[in-house]
């Protein structure tokens, strides 16, 4: 494995928000070879991509969404509600060159009709939120995307909801995936990374059919999350530790400063 390969891939698991962080390290690390950083660019727009990164276009209060569904190739990426197109560099995350781009075709009216009906329930149940609808596989189908992101870098964490669905109106088919990405790393270093499958039919082949479908996945799926994240807290996590001293005596802790140590807390003797 050649030395991009190898940082390349310390780009891609990067977690979330945390791109500038490993950029900043790669440079430390990467010192005698001060071009690194320039040869990572297929790196760093398979993670832009694949992670759904959210930015706000030049003059506008309101992120867009960066994948593979609404590229346009040669850097170029565009937004339904938004009716633009704009550049990115996918090294800095930033935006440019914003042009007019009006969504037409067959899918058209499905796509603004599901966007119209996604956002009345991701207001809902998102503190914060980007959503996306998308024609793709020439105008057939369509990509239904929501990424929410919170992060909190002075109490050492940060995390990412992400769901991409496609709709095949001629099936009736929704396919696609929830992924959850948590990283925690105050003296430490833990992340959960999720990734739910979903199938589902949809017979009404609307925007508020498929809108209801993706709402009643995604509650069904934050249910199972909250269960296991009280079976981790009740089982694994107290499985790490003892519940009591060595003793099996629990610590007065108000007469801890009259100890001795390793006789009243070990319980042997002490010699002096």
């Amino acid at each position: 494995m050649s030395h991009v390969e190898t940082v390349s891939a310390f780009v891609e698991g990067a977690p979330p928000g945390e791109l500038a962080d490993v950029i900043a390290d790669i440079k430390a690390l990467a010192v005698s070879s001060p071009d690194i950083v320039s040869e990572l660019t297929p790196a760093f727009e398979k993670y832009n991509e694949e992670q759904l990164v959210t930015v706000k276009l030049p003059g506008s209060s309101q992120p867009v969404l960066i994948s593979s569904h609404n590229s346009l190739g040669d850097g170029r990426y565009y937004d339904v509600e938004s009716s633009s197109s704009f550049a990115f560099d996918h090294a800095t995350q930033a935006p440019s060159a914003v042009q007019s781009h009006v969504v037409e075709g067959a899918q058209a009216d499905l796509v603004k009709s599901t966007l119209k009906s996604l956002g009345t329930y991701v207001k809902e149940h998102f503190p914060n939120a980007s959503f996306g609808a998308y024609p793709i596989e020439s105008d057939s189908k369509v990509a239904i995307i929501i990424v929410a992101n919170k992060y909190s870098p002075n109490n050492f964490w940060n995390g990412r909801w992400r769901s991409l669905y496609v709709f095949d109106p001629a099936s009736g088919s929704l396919e696609g995936f929830i992924k959850v990405d948590v990283h925690y790393y105050e003296d430490g270093n833990v992340r959960l990374l999720t990734n739910k499958p979903v199938t589902a039919s949809i017979s009404s082949a609307t925007g508020a059919g498929i809108a209801k479908e993706i709402s009643a996945t995604e509650k069904k799926y934050q249910e199972e999350l909250n269960r296991s994240f009280v079976s981790l807290s009740e089982g694994a996590f107290k499985g790490l530790r003892r519940q009591l001293p060595v003793t099996r005596q629990k610590i007065e802790w108000d007469k801890v400063t009259s100890y001795r140590l390793g006789h009243d807390i070990g319980g042997g003797s002490s010699k002096r």
